[in-house]
């Protein structure tokens, strides 16, 4: 069941805020990770740039992370700029997850950072491990300790990722709320142990159980069991750990603006009405004035996270994008928070 816990108060948030940021600033004076940054270029008309960038895991694996930036953005052209976090999907990369921003930050004005992450176990599948969220908390400092002179607005970071970056996103507000300005998780797992059940109805056809020697969602199980320790009976906390849904209560109370974007027709993460559903209505039934939006529609799996298509409304929402071209489809239901008083 989600935590009920509503007992942080205005005061007690403005508090942790202003310890986030003492610690921020003792951090910076940690020594800066070995970084072999390499620049990368989406094209040749571009108006980004990308730079791998190295750094080293919860576990003391070395791992890469792409950091997009304005293409005008450099060492001698370097105001403070606001910085988003997205971790990747299931099976992702850093570098793939870069794709999806096309020039957006050179239209907005910020800058992007994709981790490889790093789970208990596995390298691209975390599925929320807790060190993986850590890590992910850990990123504006470790883009400034390898690209010196990238200069982060520490009042604007932001999460936004898709599926299981949604979910980690979810996890990242839940437990660094005085990290984040905003956030925004699209299709995302909100309840780990349910989605477990569920993994054996994906879709397998004969040429995918030749290829597979047995069927995709029963590998799936395999590789989430392992990853977070066993099968959710027994190990139900380990679970919980890593299901927003059960951080709720925390969710709620950070006071972070958060964005929830679910489709009805989506045939990986099945079922969205009790995953990221389920996280919007519990975050309603503990906080009516969370602010904390859903927008639903009928999109294919994290499809809307593209350049090309509603991701620069996402943007837009949190702040990131002055306007768009771009509009809410009909089909998309948009729920807000309701206009509550401060009385």
């Amino acid at each position: 069941m989600p935590s009920t816990d509503n007992s942080h108060s205005d005061h007690g948030r403005l508090l942790r805020r202003l310890l986030a940021v003492t610690a921020v600033l003792a951090t910076m004076a940690l020594p800066a990770p070995t970084c072999g940054s390499t620049a990368l270029n989406f094209g040749p008309d571009t108006a980004v740039r990308a730079w791998t960038i190295q750094y080293t895991a919860h576990d003391g694996a070395r791992r890469s992370a792409t950091v997009i930036l304005p293409a005008s953005y450099g060492p001698h052209n370097n105001p403070s700029i606001p910085l988003v976090i997205s971790p990747h999907g299931r099976n992702g990369t850093g570098r793939a997850n870069a794709q999806y921003w096309g020039k957006l930050p050179a239209a907005g004005g910020f800058a992007v950072v994709n981790p490889d992450g790093m789970g208990r176990r596995l390298k691209s599948n975390s599925f929320g491990y807790t060190g993986q969220i850590d890590d992910l908390a850990r990123m504006p400092e470790l883009v400034r300790a390898a690209l010196p002179w990238v200069r982060i607005d520490r009042q604007r970071i932001f999460a936004l990722g898709s599926s299981m970056g949604g979910q980690e996103t979810l996890l990242l507000v839940a437990r660094h709320p005085d990290l984040l300005a905003g956030a925004a998780a699209l299709d995302s797992v909100t309840d780990l142990a349910r989605r477990y059940g569920q993994m054996p109805e994906a879709e397998c056809d004969a040429a995918c159980l030749r290829r597979n020697g047995k069927p995709f969602g029963v590998i799936l199980q395999q590789k989430l069991a392992h990853e977070v320790g066993g099968i959710p009976t027994g190990h139900a906390r380990l679970y919980a750990e890593r299901s927003p849904l059960q951080q709720a209560g925390r969710i709620a109370a950070s006071g972070v603006p958060l964005e929830i974007w679910w489709s009805t027709k989506d045939r990986i993460v099945v079922d969205q009405a009790h995953q990221s559903g389920a996280l919007y209505r519990a975050l309603r039934r503990l906080d009516w004035c969370a602010p904390v939006s859903e927008y639903v529609g009928s999109w294919r799996h994290s499809h809307e996270m593209r350049a090309s298509q509603l991701l620069p409304i996402a943007l837009v929402r949190l702040g990131l994008l002055p306007t768009t071209s771009r509009t809410l489809p009909a089909s998309v239901m948009f729920r807000t928070e309701p206009q509550c008083s401060d009385a």
